[in-house]
């Protein structure tokens, strides 16, 4: 389980995220869901412990996230970033197998472990062997994910990972990831300023402006009891997917 209580964080002047509260419960998909600078991605730095909150206190798994205990936890969390944060001089396959220096995987346990995943997100060995910059956007995601997951993170944590694709690749890859998520079994934390993405994936959404979450609870919640006009504005601007309405 993720869970902040009373989080805030500042940059100079700037208030990044303000008293923000809030849990992942075990094997959840959680949407961070606002526009940019909205506080999504601190609120994933604070997580993973690359920046000390101001003020709370941030938990994994019942641990304080802090110096002492941030090199325990990433071994249990995964990492997604938009585009799949690969490294251009190393193959796919390379870019996965990266995560298993660390520990010292054999070899064989690696390709094992990487013929696994490739399987369960849909790339042939062909594909793997590509660098990342002959590969589609799509095809780097993939790849992004599976280096997330080849330690077996219980937490999955993934920053816009469908922001840079086109419509068509994205609703797919979309699909795929709900998939994927419920057969895994794994907490997940999903930021994105895409409503049709929080709506499609999210078990629980969190909706951030300025710093603060405005509202907590289900997509259905959020459009059926909205806590402020504001939360109603931002659904609505994007065009709520076919069949739902706004209350």
């Amino acid at each position: 389980m993720i869970s902040l209580r009373g989080v805030s964080k500042r940059f100079g002047d700037r208030v990044a995220v303000a008293e923000v509260s809030l849990e992942v419960p075990a094997g959840t998909t959680h949407v961070l869901l606002g526009s940019s600078g909205s506080g999504k991605s601190t609120v994933l730095r604070l997580i993973l412990g690359l920046v000390t909150p101001d003020g709370g206190q941030v938990q994994v798994d019942g641990v304080p996230v802090s110096h002492a205990t941030r090199a325990d936890l990433l071994r249990r969390m995964g990492y997604v970033v938009q585009e799949g944060g690969l490294y251009p001089h190393l193959t796919a396959y390379a870019n996965v197998a990266l995560a298993a220096e660390a520990p010292g995987w054999p070899a064989a346990r690696v390709r094992a472990r990487v013929a696994a995943l490739a399987e369960l997100v849909a790339l042939d060995d062909r594909t793997l062997r590509l660098y990342p910059r002959e590969l589609s956007g799509g095809q780097r995601q993939r790849v992004g994910l599976m280096r997330a997951l080849l330690l077996d993170p219980p937490v999955l944590l993934l920053d816009e990972p469908l922001g840079a694709l086109d419509p068509i690749v994205r609703a797919e890859l979309a699909g795929e990831l709900k998939r994927l998520f419920a057969r895994m079994g794994r907490t997940v934390l999903l930021v994105t300023h895409d409503v049709r993405e929080a709506a499609h994936l999210a078990s629980g959404v969190s909706l951030m402006t300025e710093g603060r979450v405005v509202q907590q609870g289900t997509f259905a919640d959020l459009v059926e009891r909205p806590a402020t006009p504001f939360v109603t504005r931002f659904l609505t601007a994007q065009g709520l997917p076919a069949g739902i309405r706004a209350g």
